[in-house]
């Protein structure tokens, strides 16, 4: 192995063991709660509102993860919704039609039932899970879209939770909850989805928000100092680009 491909693999080593240590720091060394530090996202503000009144009027939530699966950059995504899926399903499950999730690709929706599971473990009520929460509704983009539409139609949905990869196809999930009035909020790393999202969905999560739903959504501590630690990795990194640039402008480097 060479040199050259060495130290890029030494230098992400370095920054992943840096980012543990200072999520390890947040978690432990600051006293007041981390989450009053966090600024206000509308879309996750409406979103705790609407668990509450989708109990409270006997409605169902529903999460679309999308076809992804949890590998590379597309897997990040389908990832938080699974983490979000789990903290809904805590919080919904003494509703007369708990929370149900679909997914596009196999393992997604396999994890989706674990997550359901988990959750109705946590609230004592587990004896409500149904394994068929947790759906696989098609294996290709559209087959996949064309699977959630008579979910969001016929399930007493009203909320759509989408947070995972998506592409085009979204639009024909948007439009389904449209025709539903139900309050739909989306998000996805894929700048396609995004664009439609923004036009379509009444709430979206824009860039990295969709990244920190686990934090604004009380999923768990980590997700919070996680916020946190990317914050000071930032300025590591802006701080180290302003001296090379100062390093190259002085002839040095």
């Amino acid at each position: 192995m060479t040199g050259g491909a060495v130290e890029p693999n030494l230098i992400g080593l370095a920054f992943i063991i840096l980012f543990i240590g200072l999520m390890a720091a947040f978690l432990l060394l600051r006293k007041d709660p981390l989450q009053r530090h966090l600024r206000e996202i509308p879309a996750f503000a409406r979103f705790r509102r609407s668990i509450g009144l989708a109990v409270e009027s006997g409605m169902r939530l529903h999460v679309a993860l999308g076809n992804g699966g949890i590998q590379g950059l597309r897997g990040a995504s389908g990832l938080i919704g699974l983490s979000v899926l789990q903290r809904i399903s805590r919080s919904a499950a003494i509703s007369d039609r708990p929370p149900t999730a679909t997914s596009g690709e196999a393992v997604l929706a396999i994890l989706s039932q674990d997550s359901l599971r988990s959750g109705f473990r946590e609230a004592n009520a587990e004896y409500q899970f149904e394994p068929t929460s947790g759906q696989l509704s098609g294996l290709t983009p559209y087959s996949y879209a064309a699977g959630v539409m008579p979910t969001v139609h016929d399930e007493h949905v009203s909320v759509n939770l989408m947070l995972g990869s998506f592409d085009s196809e979204v639009a024909l999930i948007s439009e389904a909850a449209d025709r539903t009035e139900s309050l739909t909020i989306g998000g996805s790393e894929n700048l396609n989805a995004q664009a439609i999202l923004f036009a379509s969905a009444q709430e979206m999560l824009v860039g990295e928000e969709l990244f920190a739903a686990g934090a604004y959504l009380q999923t768990g501590k980590t997700h919070v100092a996680s916020l946190f630690a990317q914050d000071v990795l930032r300025w590591i990194i802006f701080v180290v680009i302003l001296i090379g640039a100062g390093l190259k402008l002085a002839g040095v480097l």
